[in-house]
């Protein structure tokens, strides 16, 4: 064990139950490990998925285990922005700086402080009055974007509005946005949102290509282990995929991304492909995904915006076929599943962020078996990581 760096962490005491006693009050509610040594954070990352696979030499990738988030939703307080207290939805912790945020975000952190001072107007989350929500902020490499998250039933909405306004004049932020969210919900993005200064969209470098994608969506919250695990990915696909001959094979391969989001997993293979499908729900996101083919010049991808259960009205080939499935917490659909089964891809890349539910899904893909297994840690000081694990049909 070790001394947290942080002095709001809370630190788990197994002598106290949680829902009748809080000694701990004031605690921030984010980080779950930081008494707990790195290395041994590690394998205990390697271990769990080790026990969930059954497979032993898995690889581990890590780096800074501080100062790399670059988005954080943090509350207003009267003292400053901070965080849920742990256990307690209902209180807030003011934290100073944010040890396991990036540089660039912790100064974005200030300047919205220095501005919006305890005289202004905050939302309390029991009564569910007041005015500022959040401020979503993302600093990824190159680019900055702060959300100030209003309660859009507030009787304050147009003065805080006003405010806000003001501050983007201020900000060293690139862009700022006002996003308005109902006093009950407890969300911290949405489509109701106005451009007050730069754009709706923020962009990322991976693999030397620029992906650009919208603040109110998703993207990898530590630009060096996501580079790190895009560059570990295309590998894989490099080592696996069809080495040509006179059958023409390598020119021929195809690659399905899965849950493809703005399109980065298929933008930074294209070229090792004959052709890229990449299949997202999101509307907003395959907006963004044909932009980056555009921007990238990416000629031999398309993307279609449709939910991966319905993954049998695509149109993909019979032989050669690849892919890269990258779901959401919740896991694979049934019929997703299913439907890769019946395609009999020479190689599946699942990328998991949820380790129990490629629990589940691992053992439906019952013609496959592990090939390798690496854990990639984007998220230091918490008990979260990303999984991926090569599936290569079994012979026989």
């Amino acid at each position: 064990m070790q001394d947290p760096k942080c002095p709001f962490f809370h630190k788990p005491n197994p002598d106290v139950d949680p829902k009748k006693d809080f000694p701990d009050s004031s605690k921030c509610g984010g980080c779950a490990t930081q008494h707990i040594e790195y290395e041994l954070q590690l394998e205990n990352k390697k271990k769990k998925l080790s026990d969930i696979t059954g497979f032993n030499d898995i690889q581990v990738f890590s780096d800074d285990p501080w100062n790399y988030r670059n988005r954080m939703d943090m509350v207003f307080t009267r003292d400053g922005l901070g965080f849920r207290e742990k256990g307690r939805w209902w209180k807030t912790v003011a934290v100073g700086e944010c040890v396991i945020s990036n540089s660039r975000l912790n100064e974005l952190k200030r300047e919205v402080e220095d501005f919006f001072g305890p005289e202004f107007d905050f939302f309390h989350v029991k009564e569910r009055v007041g005015t500022l929500k959040y401020a979503v902020i993302r600093t990824p490499q190159n680019d900055s974007c702060i959300s100030i998250v209003l309660n859009k039933e507030s009787e304050n909405l147009d003065k805080v509005v006003a405010e806000v306004k003001k501050f983007a004049e201020k900000t060293t932020a690139n862009n700022v946005l006002i996003t308005y969210i109902k006093a009950k919900s407890s969300q911290s993005i949405g489509e109701d949102y106005e451009i007050v200064k730069g754009t709706d969209m923020v962009h990322e470098t991976i693999c030397a290509k620029v992906l650009h994608y919208s603040p109110q969506g998703f993207f990898q919250n530590n630009s060096v282990m996501a580079e790190k695990m895009h560059e570990y990915t295309r590998q894989l696909l490099s080592d696996r995929r069809p080495n040509g001959g006179p059958d023409g094979e390598k020119l021929y391969a195809h690659l399905l991304d899965l849950y493809g989001g703005v399109g980065a997993f298929g933008i930074v293979n294209a070229d090792l492909f004959h052709k890229v499908t990449s299949v997202e729900d999101f509307e907003a996101c395959t907006v963004a995904a044909k932009e980056n083919m555009k921007r990238n010049d990416i000629e031999n991808m398309e993307a279609i915006c449709m939910d991966a259960k319905r993954l049998k009205q695509v149109n993909l080939p019979e032989k050669n076929l690849y892919v890269i499935t990258d779901p959401p917490r919740v896991g694979m659909h049934e019929e997703t599943i299913i439907q890769l089964r019946k395609l009999k891809p020479k190689l599946i890349i699942y990328i998991s962020c949820n380790v129990d539910q490629l629990a589940k899904d691992l053992p439906k893909f019952k013609d496959y078996k592990i090939k390798s297994a690496a854990v990639f840690d984007l998220f230091p000081q918490t008990n979260h990581m990303e999984s991926v694990i090569e599936l290569v049909p079994k012979i026989g």
